[in-house]
């Protein structure tokens, strides 16, 4: 099934319709948004997506504003951002009390660089498919994005 770019509900495939806002979308797939309608703030949801993994600021922006607030598509991206943030720091902290440790803190010299370039290359990846308009989901932290996106 394929979602409304303007209020995030499920349209059968093949329907050009949303029957809960009367929006017009395009049937592109189950998981891609129709990308090319700019929203309400005059920018598309693809832009908006991919502006939520920039910082964590816009994503919390776009979660306050009006426009984006609604668009179930930059909640996910929104709440996935938050959501990589904050297991990144929490990895960070774990990674950095395991380098105290006398013996073991010489293997972490390796683990970071990996670590490191590893966030990098997901981050990037985030980014692109937030700028094709999918709404490509972690492991983990996608699930929980997509219960906060359609929690309103």
């Amino acid at each position: 099934m394929a979602f409304c770019s303007s209020c995030g509900a499920q349209i059968p495939d093949g329907s050009t319709l949303c029957a809960v806002c009367a929006a017009r979308t395009a049937s592109a797939g189950p998981t891609a948004v129709a990308a090319a309608t700019p929203t309400a703030g005059g920018m598309t949801d693809n832009v908006a997506g991919m502006l939520a993994y920039v910082t964590i600021i816009p994503a919390i922006i776009f979660l306050v504003l009006a426009p984006y607030n609604r668009n179930r598509f930059v909640r996910f991206h929104s709440w996935q951002n938050i959501f990589f943030h904050v297991a990144w720091i929490v990895l960070w902290i774990a990674l950095s009390i395991f380098a105290h440790i006398p013996v073991l803190g010489w293997l972490s010299i390796l683990i970071w660089p990996l670590i490191g370039l590893a966030g990098l290359i997901i981050w990037i990846i985030l980014l692109l498919k937030a700028n094709q308009g999918q709404m490509f989901k972690l492991p983990v932290i996608g699930e929980m994005a997509e219960k906060q996106a359609n929690a309103m």
